[in-house]
């Protein structure tokens, strides 16, 4: 008689690796011991494995609710790689697939189901035997049953009675990459969690490099980053469907790979297009936030945001698309004030009927100004990131992000932040309120057509900052804003008026601080932009996220795998990650057994590609 599998055992054997990352024993084992759970776990923390593994071992079939197809077909072409029989039920399937599916389900051939959550609503789900539910139900990307979350979903909020109506009832597993704790409490309730054990990592990602540049010329910083790693993958990701056009555009006619995706797009060139992306067949996905949820593609060495998102939530998840693997990765935001205005027309003036919970509205603002105070700031970004969370880290320095690795001084602006707050508060007097660029204007003393009309020009705060750069005065105006002494009112035009606690400036009660970079330096415009900006000389980024030793050998591993992925007609790194190549490069086995050491060689994978990746590692000695 042999002895049951572990999960330990399925770890080795399917999937390649030795030992479990943080989080995922505990999730297996509440699973297995028959307890609901609750697991936020950071993209890349191995969240798929917290329920398959389970899956193998437990009676039957499991069942995961999956948002999107893309996700569906890449897991389920991942898992039968490693020898899994999973399969999944969704609009793509033609009908001879879905009779076949359906064929495989019935014969007990499937141990993992995906399927959308819309399914639910439409028909019953075909289970081996009439009579038997599913031990397991998972439902993936989880914060989309909240409506305080940035991906809200309507058919999640059905899931709860579908679970309920079977008998008996399965154990039920909700993950998540982000969630709030409000958004935490919500999936609790709304997916009807019976007392869930509560597994969380950390939202923390050492492997990432964050940044935020405010560039004078955002194509020319566009350029130039996506120059830096023209040999591999990256986002770029807009906030509207005509700067995705207008980015693919430029980024196409300087010689890259690129491609784009957005809802305005026909389903058959949006699916090209993605495919071209997740094939390697093009290196880089210009896209709006439709694009990106359920994407399992493994080698994104960088994420770039050439808006501002409208909140920290989306932020954080589409940048934690880089680096899955754990390699070292790059996200990176172009930050203009331009993008708060846009982000609030998006969020309020895109309702043409102005049909909308004032309540929801105002939660989304608020949402937008913590985005606002991340790309303005000037404390650890990590930090920022994680706080929002709940999870701030015990230090206040990252080393791993651009405000941390910029060398700053702190600078005395209480004399400046009276000058500007007096501006402010002189125009209240007239009853007049301006955006940043006027009030920095009637300061530097502009002679304008707009100050002449008002009258502006007579004001006794007129040309007092005369010999600072506007660009400093908007800084600070953002800094009084983050700090309280100024707000902001209005959406579409958004305008500064007087905050909480300004008197105590005005009256010099109070002295301000400000982090200010020590070095500026001038970008010149390349592109016609009205004006230019600075900003702290750009520090030193992530080492690049596919540096190995010999990258000779890397490249012809990579050609390898392209050949197989293409003749399976699969993505590449379903066949091997980037992480699986570099250790091959690492370790250079040359025996069948070496190369069952290598991190993501299971047992299927190794019987089906071992002979032929040792051989060309043998023919490169």
């Amino acid at each position: 008689m042999h002895d049951e599998p572990t999960a330990g055992d399925i770890l080795r054997s399917r999937f390649g690796y030795e030992s479990f990352r943080p989080g995922q024993e505990e999730a297996i084992d509440a699973i297995l011991g028959g307890r609901d759970i609750l697991a936020v776990m950071p993209t890349g923390a191995g969240k798929s494995l917290c329920y398959q593994i389970p899956a193998m071992l437990l009676p039957g079939m499991t069942v995961v609710i999956s948002p999107l197809i893309s996700l569906m077909k890449d897991q389920v072409n991942a898992l039968r790689a490693s020898g899994c029989p999973a399969a999944f039920l969704n609009s793509s399937l033609s009908q001879a697939e879905y009779v076949r599916t359906v064929s495989e389900i019935r014969s007990g051939e499937v141990k993992l189901l995906y399927v959308a959550p819309e399914r639910l609503q439409r028909a019953n789900l075909p289970m081996p035997d009439e009579n038997e539910s599913p031990p397991l139900v998972v439902i993936d990307e989880a914060h989309c049953v909240s409506q305080w979350g940035h991906d809200f979903r309507t058919s999640y909020l059905e899931i709860a009675a579908f679970v309920d109506d079977i008998r008996p009832r399965p154990i039920t597993a909700a993950f998540t990459a982000t969630a709030t704790p409000k958004v935490k409490e919500d999936i609790r309730r709304l997916l009807c969690l019976r007392e869930p054990v509560s597994v969380g990592t950390g939202f923390d990602r050492p492997n990432l490099y964050f940044e935020v540049r405010k560039p004078g010329n955002r194509k020319a910083a566009l350029l130039e980053l996506v120059e830096e790693q023209r040999d591999f993958s990256g986002i770029v990701y807009c906030a509207t469907r005509k700067a995705v056009d207008d980015v693919h555009d430029l980024l196409s006619r300087n010689g890259f790979s690129a491609t784009r995706y957005h809802a305005g797009l026909e389903d058959r060139e949006r699916r090209r297009n993605q495919d071209d992306f997740l094939y390697d067949r093009k290196t880089v996905m210009v896209a709006t936030n439709a694009f990106g949820m359920g994407i399992d593609k493994s080698n994104v060495s960088y994420v770039i945001h050439y808006n501002m998102p409208k909140n920290i939530e989306s932020y954080y998840q589409e940048a934690g698309r880089a680096g899955r693997d754990g390699s070292n990765a790059n996200c990176i935001l172009l930050y203009s004030g331009q993008d708060v205005r846009i982000n609030d027309y998006l969020i309020s003036g895109s309702d043409e009927n102005g049909d909308y919970d004032p309540e929801l509205l105002a939660h989304n603002r608020e949402l937008l100004k913590q985005m606002t105070f991340y790309a303005t700031g000037n404390d650890c970004l990590r930090r920022r990131l994680l706080s929002y969370f709940g999870d701030p880290p015990a230090q206040t320095y990252c080393g791993n992000c651009s405000n941390c690795l910029t060398e700053y001084e702190e600078t005395d602006v209480t004399l400046e932040a009276r000058k500007i707050i007096s501006c402010v508060y002189r125009l209240k007097q007239r009853d007049r309120t301006f955006g940043k660029t006027m009030i920095a204007d009637i300061l530097r003393g502009s002679r304008g057509e707009k100050i002449k009309r008002f009258g502006l020009d007579t004001l006794t705060v007129w040309g007092i900052m005369k010999e600072v750069k506007a660009h400093r005065i908007r800084t600070i105006i953002d800094f009084l804003i983050g700090d309280g002494c100024l707000a902001t009112e209005g959406s579409e035009y958004p305008v500064v008026v007087l905050g909480q606690g300004y008197e105590a400036v005005l009256m010099e009660e109070r002295r301000l601080y400000m982090k200010l970079p020590r070095e500026q330096v001038t970008e010149k415009t390349l592109y016609g932009d009205d004006a230019t900006d600075t900003h702290a000389e750009a520090p030193a980024k992530a080492d690049d996220a596919a540096r190995v030793d010999d990258t000779d050998l890397f490249e012809k591993l990579r050609e390898l795998r392209k050949e197989i992925a293409a003749r399976e007609s699969v993505p590449a790194y379903i066949v091997f990650s980037d992480a699986t190549l570099r250790d091959m490069c690492r370790k250079k086995p040359t025996t069948l057994v070496q190369f069952s050491n290598i991190k993501g060689v299971g047992s299927a994978k190794l019987e089906r590609y071992g002979d032929i990746f040792v051989q060309l590692i043998r023919g490169k000695d």
